[in-house]
């Protein structure tokens, strides 16, 4: 799914208004509509509802909703903060609804215009955000900022329509400057979604959010041109490679992982694993002498090749035989690792996967980068990236350096997070939507390792890899977390999974 700038969905409205057709009051009464229905669906009528309305299309969704809860039978409480003739035309024709005896609230509509006139709020009331949208692009001041301060210190549950009011749709609210953002427990935005919503500096704002589609043509989405996607089940599906009645292992590749050094076979033990239940034919790990009865034990359906070294990789094997290649699972940083690594990037006749140590070790010998086979997938998590591409002065900005590293070097980066982001050569973004937080743990990136290399392996190419194997990863975390809740969670849990994760992808499980 497309990932849409302010200026863009701005537009989609406007296109949806003229050649549905549908008037925008109507579009507006079809957007509070769907945030309706979640409230209902979620919200106790026992509760008490406080909306605080601004004077745009966002604060005209607030009053329509405001409507719509009291007609259901929620105590309703609206604030506004302008006079009807300062209001967009949409707003307005809800604020005169709203007066209609038929339709006002059970408490009364006050307008705004000093702090003391700021309601009492307790935690056991319900709070809707429907100050600005996503339109803002300068920090809220005077009163309104004091509204916002109000709302966070309330202690009461927040709910934000389509984005928490103060927070930027498309660049840093710069969180660390004590600016006025809304700190929602939920957020009900309309689709196609914000870039905001999947970098982590939004998270304390933007609390768990729903996609509400409101109908916007897709005509006009289907011809944006735009750089960012949400990756769904949609797009990995018709990825999938169906299996031949006549196929052997021949058929579907050869991996080879180089992983592992004495106290870290684990790693190169969770990469092979994951790597078999990818689908690849054949997997061979390269391991140093000390991991060769650690992995024939732990994984004995993996080839090894053994590096003539006790504990470290040193060498690199003959490459002629195999169909993808990745190495960094606790390799270490050792000088003889890294003298091996280099010869590594000299002589691969393949993209590589980078994982782990060899991010590290390529982190400070930077020039090694002009080197690496065009088509190359750098697998770091934020801090191994920021040893690649220096650092960020926020998340915008280190999805900008993510994003310009991808082209320069012709590579893939999968940078991992809630919301794994891969950028691409051509310079697009695909944000994850599968995962959770019980994959924070040791391992699960090594188990990620070991998905892609299994199916480039398999012929898929870089990018098809990536974005499937990410999916993967975190549906099969998702399958595990049903099962054994977040804190249980191991790597070898989603290894485990990747059956029931494909099984999930063909309508199986």
């Amino acid at each position: 799914m497309k990932i849409l700038p302010a200026f863009l969905i701005r537009e989609a409205d406007a296109y949806t208004i003229r050649h549905e057709p549908v008037a925008d009051i109507d579009l507006m009464e079809r957007a509070a509509g769907r945030c309706f229905q979640w409230l209902l669906a979620n919200i106790s009528l026992s509760r008490r509802i406080v909306i605080f309305c601004g004077q745009g299309n966002n604060g005209g969704d607030g009053l329509a909703i405001a409507r719509m809860m009291s007609g259901a039978g929620y105590r309703v409480e609206v604030f506004t903060f302008a006079l009807p003739g300062q209001m967009s035309d949409s707003c307005r024709i809800n604020f005169e609804r709203l007066q209609e005896p038929a339709n006002a609230p059970v408490y009364a509509n006050t307008l705004v215009q000093h702090d003391e006139y700021l309601p009492v709020i307790t935690g056991d009331d319900v709070i809707l955000d429907a100050l600005f949208g996503s339109g803002l692009t300068r920090p809220v001041e005077g009163l309104l900022a004091g509204v916002i301060g109000h709302i966070n210190a309330s202690g009461a549950l927040v709910v934000a329509i389509d984005l928490p009011s103060g927070m930027f749709c498309d660049s840093t609210t710069h969180p660390g400057n004590n600016m006025a953002v809304v700190r929602a427990d939920y957020t009900l935005t309309f689709s196609p979604p914000k870039l905001a919503f999947f970098l982590p500096e939004n998270d304390p704002f933007a609390g768990d959010w729903q996609l509400l589609d409101i109908g916007l043509m897709q005509e006009f989405i289907d011809s944006a041109a735009v750089k960012n996607f949400m990756l769904e089940r949609s797009d990995v599906m018709p990825l999938l490679k169906k299996r031949n009645k006549y196929a052997h292992k021949g058929t579907f590749g050869h991996a080879l992982l180089i992983c592992g050094a004495t106290g870290k076979m684990g790693a190169a033990a969770l990469a092979a694993r994951s790597c078999l239940r990818s689908g690849p034919g054949l997997v061979t790990v390269c391991v140093p002498k000390s991991g060769m009865t650690i992995l024939q034990t732990a994984v004995p359906e993996a080839m090894l090749t053994i590096d003539e070294d006790a504990d470290i990789f040193t060498k690199v094997p003959s490459l002629g035989s195999y169909s993808s290649i990745a190495i960094g699972p606790g390799i270490g940083t050792s000088e003889a690792t890294a003298g091996a690594l280099k010869m590594l990037i000299q002589e691969s006749p393949l993209p590589l996967i980078f994982d782990a140590d060899a991010i590290n070790l390529i982190g400070v010998n930077k020039t090694w980068l002009g080197f690496i086979p065009k088509n190359s997938v750098f697998t770091p998590h934020p801090k191994e990236f920021e040893r690649l591409a220096g650092k960020s002065s926020d998340d915008f900005d280190r999805n900008q350096r993510q994003r310009e590293f991808s082209y320069k070097f012709q590579c893939y980066v999968v940078l991992k997070g809630a919301h794994t982001a891969i950028t691409t050569p051509d310079g697009r973004c695909f944000f994850n939507t599968t995962g959770n937080p019980g994959m924070a743990t040791g391992g699960s990136g090594d188990v990620l390792t070991g998905i892609i290399a299994g199916l480039m392996a398999q012929g898929y190419s870089s990018l098809e890899s990536c974005l499937t194997g990410v999916y993967l990863h975190g549906l099969a975390g998702d399958i595990a977390a049903s099962a054994k809740g977040f804190e249980a969670l191991t790597a070898s849990d989603i290894t485990d999974n990747l059956g029931n994760s494909f099984q999930s992808l063909y309508g199986k499980f």
